[in-house]
């Protein structure tokens, strides 16, 4: 160790009056990575720059580095920033190696997301979103007020910024343009033509002629859209919630996995949505 030197030249410093005392040194444990070993330089891991592209929030990360020897109380892994220095301690700090958990990390992460306000939140997103070119470098009143709605619906269901890059995209692109994931297309069943026919004539029932900032009209309601679906495809077809939805959700976001359906049919607004619904269905 080379801290019995580092004391002898503070004690130097402050006979010379270079120094007012002598610090008090501790040593922090070792981060272990896969397999036990010591994580170096080269192991991804390490690299806060890789960490941050992912989409990580400065307080995740502070908070899970924080963890790797150390704890602010029994039972409690989330704290912010300012609870840290509070409560940090050095000699509270654990000598023995700490192992790096990438699961662990992105969960905690994902703890410190939801904590955010949501304007803090969409404003995080806006980078990444036009990092992603999902969103120009300039961005109107109305693409603002759109990634706020979808922002809110999609907070609680990511771990890491970037995550939310594939579920905001199909908002900001034009029906003939979406692309339909080979997944999502795989898993539809041979009643899926069926389903759409039902969903549209349902749909087009409800007015939508008065288009508000976001997209929707005064009766094309999340609350609206269910009940219309519910009543034609889980009532009128007999089909469970799952197997109804599912080509709607593919028609709509192109994807297996979108934010919730229903709200995302009110943001995008009535044409919209009946234009996504008739494409999937020409292609079937």
């Amino acid at each position: 160790s080379s801290t019995p030197r580092q004391i002898a030249l503070y004690r130097a410093l402050v006979e010379l009056g270079v120094a007012e005392r002598v610090p008090t040194f501790a040593h922090l444990p070792l981060v272990l990575g896969e397999g036990n070993k010591k994580l170096s330089k080269r192991d991804p891991q390490s690299n806060l720059f890789l960490h941050r592209e992912r989409g990580f929030v400065r307080e995740g990360m502070v908070n899970y580095l924080a963890l790797l020897g150390w704890a602010i109380g029994p039972d409690r892994d989330v704290f912010t920033p300012e609870e840290l220095v509070s409560a940090f301690d050095v000699r509270d700090v654990n000598p023995n190696p700490a192992r790096w958990d990438q699961k662990k990390a992105e969960a905690i992460n994902a703890d410190h997301i939801r904590l955010l306000p949501l304007a803090e939140f969409t404003s995080r997103l806006l980078p990444v979103l036009r990092e992603a070119g999902v969103l120009g470098p300039q961005s109107g009143m109305g693409e603002l007020a759109r990634l706020k709605a979808v922002a809110e619906l999609i907070q609680t269901r990511i771990q890491v910024l970037s995550e939310a890059v594939p579920l905001v995209a199909p908002f900001y692109v034009r029906g003939a343009e979406l692309p339909i994931a080979d997944d999502a297309r795989a898993q539809l069943k041979d009643d899926a033509g069926a389903v759409l026919d039902a969903a549209l004539d349902a749909l087009e029932q409800i007015p939508g002629d008065f288009p508000q900032p976001l997209g929707g009209g005064v009766e094309w309601t999340t609350e609206r859209i269910e009940a219309a679906l519910r009543e034609a495809l889980v009532e009128g077809m007999g089909l469970k919630p799952r197997f109804a939805f599912g080509p709607l959700r593919t028609a709509v976001s192109g994807q297996r996995v979108s934010p919730p359906l229903f709200e995302s049919m009110e943001i995008l607004g009535k044409d919209e949505t009946l234009e996504r619904l008739r494409r999937l269905r020409a292609e079937l």
